[in-house]
């Protein structure tokens, strides 16, 4: 059996590290960061879409409201 040195124990001991951080990051198959990301950025655009949305009937109905207040104007 050979002795590793110090180098290769400073590798082992980095990939170990890494080996970790990248199960935290991405999972272990029940999901890590990135999953939890990609569930935070869903959300925000459906509430972003709900937003646009809501915005787009708020302004006609400000359209239905102008166009009724110069018809009462006018007569």
């Amino acid at each position: 059996m050979r002795i590793i040195n110090e180098f290769e124990a400073q590798v082992l001991s980095d990939l170990s590290v890494l080996k970790s951080q990248m199960t935290a990051l991405i999972g272990d198959g029940n999901g890590g960061r990135l999953v939890e990301l990609e569930r935070r950025m869903e959300r925000h655009e459906q509430n972003w879409q709900r937003a646009k949305g809501f915005l787009a009937a708020v302004s006609v109905l400000f359209a239905v409201v102008e166009v009724a207040v110069e018809a009462w104007h006018r007569h």
